[in-house]
């Protein structure tokens, strides 16, 4: 087991990681920009070294000084948590280099899964579904216009190092093409630096139900049963849940048994996430697959009583899993709180917590780094707490988690949290009658 384990990334993921560290008796280091040097992972763990200004590029992403942070500390491994540097490539490979255990995904596995275009055909070749669409990367608008032809509109473009909705267009005709492409590769080379394209068929009315598996390092793949992550707002999950209020037990074997081909496919190690969407039939086609930890980890942990990051670790000091799939025994919600002003597009709300309360009570958690006093910083993701709740029944979930979020105050800010609970309420949501599209039509 790793001695001392250096956290690469902050907020509550870095929290999450310092505290089940802890419990395995593993020695932390968190890394911190100036912009957090009083944030609560650099109080709690065990070391703390600064590793640049607040700008990500200089801090968080900067390879060299986290790499330095780990050598000056003696760390023997590197959690990255998700974001940041959790499927870089390159970061993998110079862990690999230095001697130093990345828990998480070697970079041929990053590689293989990081390229959509990439992704897609090697899950083709595994006999995972897939949506019909170009068989790689578009050599230019009119192989795009004859494969939209084929398949029929509307189709939907998509940036091969895409992330986030970024370089992504949904095309209904062929008069709407070129505009698309040219500003979809915009996008797509401002973002990422690859303007790539590959062309898919647009799946209307989709759920976005993902799987998460966990690999061994002797071959062993397993699933963790479902999450439904249809909830959410320009591609960025809001609400998830599981089990899936959409999804039946014998999709769920199917799902289940397509990730693990998935993971099959390219030999995998460590927790990922097989993303896929379903069609209002329930037909079900791969979408992505991240090789990380997912922010919405927890809801998983609650319904089959696993800590995913101990087990992360376990995994990446060689010792075997299980084996067996996992099926939820309990319904679990997570709900994302940002600082954000829901009421006023969404516009960032960064500054001091001046009173802060977190709810409790039986089946209530919250995954938060944040106390009264804390100064929330401009320069990163606005996410600042999750609030994860379980219970018997999908409507005892929706109630307890109307209860914690009405008792959550978090005053100097503004947050999302009146935005969640108005979700909560709406009737379709408690039916369980939504798609990726629900907020797109939700008023607020």
């Amino acid at each position: 087991m790793f001695k001392k384990i250096l956290i690469a990334n902050r907020g509550e993921i870095a929290l999450r990681v310092i505290r089940t560290c802890k419990e395995m008796g593993i020695k932390t280091v968190a890394v911190y920009s100036e912009a957090d040097q009083n944030s609560l992972p650099v109080k709690i763990a065990d070391e703390a070294v600064k590793i640049g200004p607040a700008k990500s590029t200089d801090s968080y992403l900067n390879y060299q000084s986290i790499l330095a942070a780990a050598e000056i500390t003696n760390a023997d491994a590197i959690h990255p948590g998700y974001g940041f540097l959790s499927e870089n490539e390159k970061f993998s490979e110079l862990c690999q280099d230095h001697g130093i255990k990345f828990i998480g995904a070697s970079p041929e596995m990053i590689h293989a899964m990081g390229d959509k275009s990439n992704a897609k055909d090697t899950m083709k070749k595994a006999g995972v579904p897939t949506i019909p669409g170009s068989d790689g990367l578009l050599k230019n608008i009119e192989e795009g216009l004859q494969i939209a032809k084929k398949i029929k509109y509307p189709v939907i473009l998509k940036a091969t190092a895409g992330g986030g909705g970024k370089g992504m267009r949904i095309v209904n005709s062929d008069s709407e093409f070129k505009d698309a492409w040219e500003k979809a590769t915009i996008e797509a080379k401002a973002a990422f630096g690859n303007d790539g394209m590959y062309l898919e068929k647009f799946i209307e009315e989709p759920r976005h139900v993902e799987i998460q598996i966990a690999g061994d390092q002797y071959g062993n793949i397993c699933h963790l049963s479902e999450r439904d992550c249809s909830i959410q707002r320009r591609h960025q999950k809001i609400i998830e849940e599981v089990p899936s209020p959409f999804i039946d037990e014998k999709i769920r074997a199917k799902m289940g048994e397509a990730a693990i081909q998935a993971g099959k496919a390219i030999n995998y190690e460590g927790l990922g996430t097989v993303e896929f969407l379903v069609d209002k039939n329930k037909d079900f086609y791969f979408m992505e697959m991240n090789t990380r930890i997912q922010v919405e980890h927890p809801i998983t942990e609650e319904v089959i009583g696993h800590d995913l990051v101990m087990e992360q670790v376990k995994i990446a000091a060689g010792i075997p899993i299980s084996g067996h799939n996992y099926h939820p025994n309990a319904f679990a919600m997570e709900c994302r709180i940002n600082a954000e002003d829901p009421f006023n597009n969404f516009r960032p709300s960064p500054g001091i917590i001046e009173t802060l309360h977190k709810p409790g009570g039986y089946g209530v958690r919250i995954d938060s780094h944040i106390y009264s006093g804390y100064t929330i910083p401009p320069y990163y993701d606005s996410m600042i707490a999750k609030v994860i709740v379980k219970a018997n029944s999908r409507e005892e979930v929706i109630k307890k988690m109307e209860r914690a979020l009405s008792e959550f105050v978090i005053e100097g800010i503004k947050t999302t949290t009146p935005l969640l609970l108005k979700i909560l309420k709406d009737p379709d949501f408690v039916a369980g009658n939504f798609t990726t599209k629900f907020m797109d039509t939700f008023e607020y």
